[in-house]
């Protein structure tokens, strides 16, 4: 090969890399497969999500739905045994629980895990207290007004929608690119499923990338950009959230609906 087309080439192949890079998922899951103990749960799923997108993931009871989540935090269990989880470039599936969570991706469980003894503010503060550049209170107050007003009430005595807007102040108050919430409208008032929707839009501008499980799939899908729906651990359909919405085959299928 000349100098001059050996030169070609490699002005092509950076060229061709430069590419791969800008069009990469900003989170992305390859083939993961996860285990509680022997029992198989996550089978294969893979996904991708581009910054600053919702995406709704949908099934029915069972389907692996919250075992997902947790396999993307790192938690402990499920065990992930094979796949790959990639977040804005970085390999979290090699990462801890705190490796991951300082990557960037906060899980808000279904339980939301407010800290009894703590005031909304000192439960806010605390998470805080690791590294990254979160939100500060007065970020956090000016987007949840009903925590400024209670900001000196003790967490765990809030109604179950004003936890639930605590439990996502935390994780804002954190280094945010991935927020994971679990079931956020079980329970709740129909007004505070509509704050909580607010504040996840009002995030989406700033390339905060949310991924939702919900029981409530109608909510989810007209809050979310695109849904993936699993079935008994496996991805049954990856779409926009319209298509869904609009293929009451595929509803009546998958979720019931």
């Amino acid at each position: 090969m000349s100098a001059i087309a050996m030169e070609t080439q490699i002005v092509a192949n950076s060229s061709q890399a430069a590419s791969i890079e800008t069009t990469r998922p900003f989170f992305s899951i390859r083939d993961m497969h996860a285990y509680y103990g022997e029992s198989y749960i996550v089978q294969g799923v893979s996904l991708d999500v581009r910054q600053g997108e919702i995406l709704a993931l949908l099934g029915r009871n069972g389907a692996g739905k919250t075992s997902t989540l947790r396999t993307i935090a790192r938690t402990d269990t499920p065990q992930l045994r094979q796949g790959e989880i990639w977040l804005d470039g970085q390999p979290i599936h090699q990462m801890k629980s705190f490796e991951a969570a300082r990557a960037g991706i906060q899980l808000v469980p279904e339980d939301r895990r407010i800290i009894a003894g703590l005031t909304v503010e000192e439960n806010i503060t605390l998470a805080k207290v690791a590294p990254g550049n979160g939100w500060d209170l007065d970020q956090i107050y000016q987007s949840f007004p009903r925590l400024a007003e209670r900001r000196k009430q003790e967490g765990v005595t809030l109604s179950g929608g004003e936890q639930q807007m605590l439990a996502i102040a935390r994780a804002l108050a954190r280094d945010l690119k991935l927020l994971l919430l679990d079931e956020p409208y079980e329970g709740l008032a129909p007004v505070i499923v509509h704050e909580i929707e607010r504040i996840l839009h009002s995030i989406k501008p700033m390339g905060i990338t949310t991924i939702i499980v919900e029981q409530n799939a109608v909510a989810a899908l007209k809050l979310a950009d695109r849904a993936v729906i699993l079935d008994t651990g496996e991805v049954a359909f990856a779409g926009t959230a319209k298509e869904v919405l609009d293929n009451t085959e595929l509803r009546h299928e998958y979720l019931a609906i």
